[in-house]
């Protein structure tokens, strides 16, 4: 057994171990079959091999072949979440680094925020520096014009949810590459899945097209009610595009409306 293979096996053993602390109960492994965490008892008791050890690898190895050949294939491509709860999968979000160089520059990353069971949830884009530092979305200028979008509309931060499709800011802000976007669709699926909204209001063209899978402008996609999966989608401009542009706030204001009438809550 080689070093390098011992090293790996231990990184194995020892993010397995934490999943399963953190409360994750299942493991995807090929075919879309799940492998349960109790097949994670072995590990504990195993005892690392040593470069020098030519002995033969034990018998209680054998079961954690399967286990740690899903962990490589779920390292290699990613897969929807089976995390159980949002906090197990806030976990599984805190300690991702599928993007090496957002795990590297990233002060935290930046979950979601709000009613866990709400009709409707808010979608950005990424963190920015202000929801890097304090580990919740929209929370600059952007959010307090957020906020008004919602008081406005005769709701409070504490009656929808808040979220982005990237978990992490990427440096300087730049826009999402497409790679991290579809590492970071896992845990964005499953949080929409565990929220269950009725509605999402995309905010911005590179929210609404990574969760519509379009290549469609924001002016195409407003104005107008889409279908993803259960949910009903409506898009408009970001807010901070809203503060440089203010001329498209009346835009925005009439999509909100619509989104309102779709709740069967409208507003003047």
């Amino acid at each position: 057994m080689t070093a390098p293979n011992d090293r790996i096996r231990r990184s194995l053993r020892q993010r397995l171990q934490s999943l399963q602390e953190a409360g994750v109960q299942q493991l995807p492994r090929t075919g879309g079959k799940l492998a349960p965490t109790s097949s994670l008892a072995p590990l504990a008791a195993t005892q690392a091999v040593s470069a020098d050890d030519r002995r033969p690898i034990p018998a209680g190895l054998v079961a954690e072949q399967p286990l740690i050949q899903a962990e490589m294939e779920s390292s290699a491509a990613p897969v929807r979440s089976a995390a159980a709860t949002l906090e197990v999968l806030q976990l599984e979000v805190a300690g991702c680094t599928r993007c090496v160089e957002l795990a590297r520059t990233r002060t935290q990353t930046v979950f979601g925020v709000g009613n866990p069971r709400a009709r409707l949830c808010f979608m950005g884009e990424a963190p920015g520096a202000d929801e890097d530092r304090l580990g919740e979305p929209f929370v600059g200028r952007a959010g307090q014009l957020l906020n008004k979008i919602l008081e406005a509309c005769r709701l409070r931060r504490e009656d929808v949810y808040i979220l982005n499709t990237l978990k992490c800011r990427p440096p300087g802000n730049r826009n999402p590459a497409p790679d991290e976007a579809a590492n970071c669709r896992r845990f964005l699926d499953r949080q929409l899945e565990l929220i269950e909204p009725e509605f999402i209001c995309c905010l911005g063209a590179i929210a609404a097209q990574n969760l519509l899978a379009t290549t469609e402008s924001i002016g195409r996609l407003r104005g107008r009610v889409h279908a993803y999966g259960a949910f009903k989608v409506v898009c408009t401009y970001h807010p901070a595009y809203l503060l440089r542009n203010p001329s498209a706030k009346k835009q925005t204001w009439d999509d909100m409306k619509l989104l309102m009438r779709e709740m069967g809550t409208p507003v003047d």
